[in-house]
């Protein structure tokens, strides 16, 4: 569902931009409103929820996805976590639909969907892996890395119930808006993939801004 924000950019209390293959975490708190921003179009932001002030609990796509009978993400859905409380609301979504389903590249993957010799190229699982080990302060480890949520990716189901990887239905200025129902830590990798047309081949940076 396609919903515009009110909100205004230039009041934004936090600002950061995120290039192709870089990671963003961040605490926002209760009440406060984070906005997605992509910034050139078909770009994937994997991205991590956690209860701020217990890492234990965190987003859950099978909780959300329950809860809300859709496997797709846009305005009104709720994320729920893995103890079934809300998290965070979707208040805005410019995109109109975002992937629970497809996970985060790693070099595994690219083996696996691409070839041997693509293993060694950046994926997403080590921009979090850099992110929590560069951030030891916010309590994060290895097992924490949990399913996650592409914002922007294109994953179709198929009728036979298979997922595929397809181009982008976003576009420059997209953005997802959501508001914080807890403390929340947001970890965001910043998809690096050049394999996929998730973001046409060509990785491209994000914009995060937070407003109080």
């Amino acid at each position: 569902m396609i919903k515009e924000s009110t909100l205004e950019p230039e009041q934004a209390s936090y600002r950061k931009i995120i290039p192709a293959g870089d990671y963003l975490l961040h605490r926002i708190e209760k009440g406060q409103t984070i906005r997605i921003l992509d910034l050139e179009g078909n770009q994937a932001a994997d991205t991590l929820f956690y209860n701020a002030d217990d890492v234990s609990e965190r987003y859950s796509a099978m909780d959300t996805i329950r809860t809300q009978s859709n496997v797709y993400l846009t305005a009104g859905t709720v994320l729920m976590s893995n103890e079934d409380n809300p998290m965070l609301e979707i208040v805005a979504d410019t995109c109109g639909r975002h992937d629970t389903l497809g996970g985060a590249c790693a070099t595994e993957s690219n083996t696996v969907r691409y070839a041997l010799e693509k293993k060694c190229m950046h994926a997403c699982r080590d921009s979090w892996m850099l992110a929590i080990n560069e951030q030891e302060e916010y309590g994060l480890s290895k097992a924490d890395i949990t399913h996650n949520i592409n914002f922007f990716m294109n994953v179709p189901v198929t009728p036979e119930g298979g997922l595929t990887f397809a181009d982008g239905i976003s576009d420059a200025g997209k953005y997802v808006e959501l508001t914080a129902k807890m403390n929340i830590l947001v970890l965001i990798s910043n998809c690096p993939q050049l394999n996929n047309p998730c973001n046409a081949y060509n990785p491209t940076p994000v914009e995060v801004l937070v407003w109080s």
